[in-house]
């Protein structure tokens, strides 16, 4: 118990240390007129907190080691520095002792491991921060009822339960912390998506979800030759140990190994982006922890326990006639195999449909389209004034549509700097929000990023999303004639309706009952009043300091007394506006 009160203590210090400082530096010294000195040294401090988190994570492991991971996929939003100084971690877990490992195991199955399996490798071949995998080679029973018997155990860490639970509590209290600043609660539920991150971590834990979760995945690719999956042995399968098929093959990013085998690592990056955009727009089922060390590219004819077409015969017809594209005559001679399905995120229909309407509206360099489908999607508010970012979408498309990460790296750093301050500015005056159920999605998208330019350093995600949008386009085009019979028995409708609704609205302007309310006019008069406010607080503050001043001469502890009252509406005055519940305004 000690123990976890000092591990929750000690994240709520971290956490609190650099909330402080950050307010520090982005939000008062800016007011000051002291936002150059800050941004000079914004570089070296991030790189600072990221060292230091560094250590906090492999020091504390558990829940910890997920959040750096997560960071340390944000290729689109932070520094080189900070993700270089992060991404160790996907490698960096230390591995449990073996008799912990064994004592648990043989718990969960209810016998010996020399019994369970023919042979177990007490070396670890992969340390995670909630679980470790081993080598093993199946009974003879087990092998010859899977008709094989390579197999890798994944055993969860020994009292990992309350590790996860005390992180998520202290997770939780900085959520609350952060959701009390203003520029972030208008614009991310923290605290919902630290609900939605305990909701991922407590089924990760549970290795019984994790086999469902690889059938599941499994069925959505059944007989395609691009995919593969390793077969889950149910016979030695717990909530705390699982068992699988060994498909270790060519780590993704293991561009050496890649072309030594004769496989293009380009070829591999375009493969593998449409392989995560079928997941994300056409399955609405996901991997939503792509990281390196859970996908192999491997040679076909090699894979052993591999769960293809055959191995979906035993699901209902219904799952696997709804699986995706016919194979591809064309198949390259290498496929991807997913491992570690114990994070996996769904796209409900309503959600994917807006996301495919972002995509098309990207490969088409329509602003327009692209502010509607963030409106969709649920990144604005309904009463959020989009002229702006419509002409900043616009201009955005027009000078940099197309471009890759190399063709970014040639552009003047200064008409870089000037663009994105401008448009900076822009995003800031809108109510943009972060929508439920979208950390996983951003998630497995920052990784796929970061993964295909990795393999491919001139990788362009544009030539990945533009035939992914024009099929889009296509089934669009073709349900065009169901689209227009939908609009017309829509517009029928409302006709039919209109003469009732017109009656009810002249009832109310008779009676005296007919209220307009306008959410943005409210805000506006919320924020006028607030400004009132801090004007009179710096009004009080000249008079007193000027008292103070003039008394200090006659009258020094009244004066010193005047100047310290003057600190007050001081400080109301600079930072009133920057903190306070959340809520609309």
């Amino acid at each position: 118990m000690g123990n976890t009160r000092a591990r929750y203590r000690r994240i709520l210090r971290f956490a609190a240390r650099y909330i402080i400082q950050t307010w520090w530096f982005e939000i008062v010294l800016p007011r000051f007129g002291l936002a150059r000195f800050a941004a000079r040294g914004r570089a070296a401090r991030l790189t600072r907190i990221a060292e230091r988190f560094h250590v906090l994570a492999v020091d504390l492991g558990g829940l910890m080691i997920k959040v750096g991971q997560y960071l340390s996929s944000r290729l689109d939003v932070l520094p080189p520095e900070i993700t270089r100084e992060l991404a160790g971690l996907q490698d960096e877990v230390p591995p449990v002792p073996f008799d912990d490992i064994r004592r648990l195991a043989e718990a969960e199955l209810g016998m010996p491991l020399e019994r369970a399996y023919a042979s177990f490798d007490p070396t670890p071949v992969a340390a995670a921060s909630l679980g470790q995998a081993h080598r093993a080679r199946l009974s003879p029973i087990d092998a010859a009822d899977m008709g094989y018997d390579d197999a890798v155990v994944k055993v969860q860490r020994p009292g990992i339960e309350v590790i996860v639970d005390v992180d998520l509590r202290a997770l939780r209290r900085v959520a609350d912390w952060l959701s009390r600043v203003r520029f972030v609660a208008s614009r991310v539920d923290l605290p919902g998506l630290v609900e939605e991150f305990a909701t991922t971590s407590l089924e990760e834990i549970d290795y019984v979800n994790e086999a469902q979760n690889a059938e599941r995945f499994a069925a959505s690719f059944a007989g395609d030759p691009r995919v593969a999956a390793p077969e889950v042995v149910w016979e030695r399968t717990t909530r705390r140990v699982l068992t699988l098929a060994d498909v270790t093959a060519i780590k993704i990013n293991d561009r050496a190994a890649l072309i030594a085998a004769g496989i293009d690592p380009k070829a591999v990056a375009a493969q593998f982006a449409t392989v995560m955009f079928d997941q994300l727009f056409r399955d609405g089922y996901f991997h939503a922890d792509p990281h390196p060390g859970n996908i192999f590219v491997t040679p076909v004819g090699v894979l052993s326990g591999e769960t293809d077409a055959a191995a979906s015969a035993s699901l209902p017809s219904n799952e696997t006639d709804a699986a995706g594209p016919a194979p591809d005559a064309a198949a390259p001679a290498w496929k991807l195999t997913f491992i570690d399905f114990g994070m996996m995120g769904q796209v409900p229909d309503g959600l994917r449909k807006a996301l495919q309407q972002l995509m098309i509206a990207v490969a088409a360099r329509d602003g327009k389209r692209l502010v509607e489908a963030f409106r969709s999607v649920g990144f604005l508010l309904p009463t959020a004034e989009t002229a702006e970012l419509e002409r900043a979408m616009t201009e955005l498309f027009a000078r940099f549509g197309g471009m890759g990460f190399a063709d970014l790296a040639q552009v003047d750093e200064r008409e870089l700097r000037k663009f994105a301050i401008e448009f900076g500015e822009v995003m800031r005056t809108l109510p943009f929000q972060l929508p439920e159920n979208f950390l996983l999605i951003i998630r497995a998208m920052s990784l796929t990023s970061g993964m295909c330019s990795s393999l491919d350093p001139e990788f362009n995600i544009w030539d990945a999303v533009e035939p992914y949008a024009a099929q889009l386009l296509r089934d669009e085009r073709g349900n065009i004639v169901q689209s227009l019979g939908r609009e017309a028995v829509s517009v029928v409708g409302t006709a039919w309706r209109l003469p009732g609704r017109l009656d009810k609205v002249v009832d109310r302007i008779e009676q005296g009952r007919l209220v307009a309310n306008s959410p943005r006019i409210e805000q506006r008069m919320t924020r006028l009043e607030r400004t009132a406010g801090r004007i009179v607080s710096a009004v009080i503050f000249v008079g007193l300091f000027l008292g103070g001043i003039l008394l200090r001469v006659d009258e020094p502890v009244w004066g010193a007394i005047l100047l310290w009252v003057s600190a007050l509406p001081l400080l109301h005055a600079v930072f009133a506006g920057a903190f306070g519940r959340r809520g609309p305004g």
